[in-house]
């Protein structure tokens, strides 16, 4: 990678709001040269932080056209930030199965059909870095966001395997989990319904509630721009990274050590289920 942050070339997939956004205007300001993505950066017509392109993770040649853009003009991409996701909730009986496929298209197949393409540039300069954002969702099945976990728990795992195939290249792989942030994800999550006289109505109902309480009363997501920036600095990153409050990162810590049966009891307990 370039020493000269001027000449280090990022990519952010979803870069246009919530944490990608905090992330490329954070990179910006240091000196980074910055392109973040949006399915449809005509409906940003004020964006002005720094270079939006059009970018569909779940769209090949989308994906192909804004890495040949980047390449075009600057023969180059040093960093790439894997953070386009969607969030879903629901009972996992109540989500219809396209709404699944389209979270997993989004949280888990998307990041690989971008990495894919970025690698045979990142492989040419001998050198390049891949920050997967995950979610500390990842690391436990929540209760009507088990989808959510799963494609992030996915992502997970393939990055501790990918980076290991990846060493002879000189091309570095990383997981970063954020907590709950203030962020725009709840307006933009899939929620199953609330159905009414389902057997769910009140458990779901309740932990709706809750979650979205969780997201608006989240941490800056300029603490994650800084943990991203500690990450591009940092020679030899670690397998995985979590950005949180202190009891959302502990939570991964007592699953390690708890027995499955108490650790289950915790969260629902958390959850009043």
């Amino acid at each position: 990678m370039s020493t000269n942050q001027k000449d280090t070339v990022v990519l952010i997939t979803g870069g246009s709001s919530g944490i990608g956004k905090s992330i490329g205007i954070f990179l910006a300001e240091k000196g980074y040269t910055v392109y973040g993505t949006s399915r449809n950066p005509s409906r940003f017509p004020d964006f002005e932080f720094f270079t939006l392109l059009e970018l569909d993770v779940a769209d090949t040649n989308s994906i192909n056209s804004a890495i040949t853009t980047i390449e075009q003009k600057h023969g180059r991409l040093d960093v790439l930030i894997n953070n386009a996701g969607a969030g879903i909730t629901g009972p996992i009986e109540e989500i219809p199965n396209e709404e699944i496929v389209r979270n997993f298209t989004t949280n888990y197949f998307g990041p690989i059909n971008v990495t894919k393409a970025v690698l045979p540039v990142m492989r040419k300069q001998r050198s390049g870095l891949i920050i997967n954002v995950t979610s500390i969702a990842g690391y436990m099945g929540l209760p009507y966001r088990g989808i959510y976990s799963a494609s992030k728990a996915a992502l997970e795992m393939t990055t501790e395997a990918w980076r290991m195939e990846l060493k002879d290249f000189n091309i570095r792989m990383t997981n970063v989990a954020p907590g709950d942030f203030a962020t725009n994800i709840a307006a933009g999550r899939y929620h199953a319904p609330v159905i009414k006289n389902s057997p769910y109505e009140k458990p779901y109902g309740d932990t709706l509630k809750l979650m979205d309480s969780h997201v608006d009363s989240g941490n800056d997501p300029l603490e994650m721009a800084k943990a991203v920036f500690r990450i591009i600095k940092t020679e030899k990153p670690k397998v995985h990274y979590k950005v949180g409050a202190f009891m959302q990162k502990f939570s991964i810590v007592l699953k390690r050590i708890l027995p499955d049966r108490l650790y289950e009891k915790m969260l629902m307990n958390h959850y009043k289920l």
